[in-house]
């Protein structure tokens, strides 16, 4: 591989850009980006070594999409429209559903695969990429099998310049589970972020008061609008699923408060304490 074009080079775009080119700096990385600012400040960084447009796209060997899903439906049927048969095409959003769908009769389907890397921060843009994001992370991969074979191990070489694990799910799957272990999440930190502000009136309280148990909770309200209204509205269905048992395990919570069920509130958190578990197997 020698050109890799990245159509938004934001956080997930240029962390993308810095890993490929520190450990392979004899790739020229092309970005694109509805933004000038944006490409100017790549460009910068240095997380770009040239500014491109769509109409580059033929000198392609591999093209990253990391844009908000929504554009990702419109913008993935004309970059394959673009670029050579031999070309491989991703694209890095955080759902996959309506993504495959806007591709599975494409004439140039075989060149495309479908990909979650699973990291990033609350922070956006180009200053907001970092080398190393996604060393050790976990990237899903769906519906391999559509993707012809050589551009599959096309791939698996940016992913193991990447650090990154490979986990294989459909798309269906994948939209169901993320919705749970992320989705809610943003959510959640949104929604605490949003009652705090209307509660507290004078911001001094909040700051003077705020440990960092409250600043971790509420780190992810910090995220973009841009993209997470899009990743909601396309996984609607599963993140309504998902609310309705979160809403239920807070009216039971709450119920215990008012009734002073104590020992079950203390049962609740001792059973929910396996999560350590959990999440350090995953480390």
């Amino acid at each position: 591989m020698k050109n890799i074009y990245i159509i938004g080079v934001g956080l997930i775009g240029g962390s993308i850009a810095k890993d490929i080119k520190h450990l392979n700096p004899e790739i020229t990385i092309f970005g694109i980006d509805s933004s000038t600012e944006n490409l100017d400040e790549a460009l910068t960084l240095q997380i770009i070594d040239q500014k491109a447009t769509f109409s580059d796209l033929k000198n392609a060997d591999a093209v990253i999409v990391a844009i908000p899903v929504d554009a990702a439906v419109n913008v993935l049927p004309e970059v394959l429209n673009l670029v050579h048969d031999d070309a491989l095409v991703m694209e890095a959003g955080s759902t996959k559903v309506a993504i495959c769908k806007a591709v599975e009769n494409h004439p140039k389907r075989r060149n495309f695969l479908a990909t979650h890397p699973i990291a990033g921060t609350e922070f956006s843009g180009p200053k907001a990429a970092l080398e190393g994001l996604f060393q050790g992370k976990t990237n899903i991969i769906c519906e391999v099998e559509k993707t012809a074979f050589n551009l599959q191990e096309r791939a698996l070489t940016i992913f193991k310049i990447m650090g990154m694990r490979i986990r294989y799910m459909n798309p269906e799957a994948h939209d169901k589970h993320i919705a749970y272990v992320s989705h809610l999440s943003h959510i959640s930190a949104f929604m605490l972020g949003k009652t705090v502000i209307e509660k507290e009136k004078n911001e001094r309280d909040i700051f003077d008061m705020a440990g960092s148990g409250f600043a971790s909770t509420v780190r992810l309200a910090k995220s973009s609008p841009d993209m997470w209204t899009p990743i909601f509205k396309q996984n609607k269905t599963n993140v309504i699923e998902t609310l309705d048992e979160y809403i239920q395990n807070l009216t039971t919570f709450k119920t215990y408060l008012e009734t002073d069920r104590f020992e079950e509130i203390h049962k609740e958190m001792s059973d929910t304490n396996y999560i350590k578990d959990i999440l350090n197997g995953i480390q």
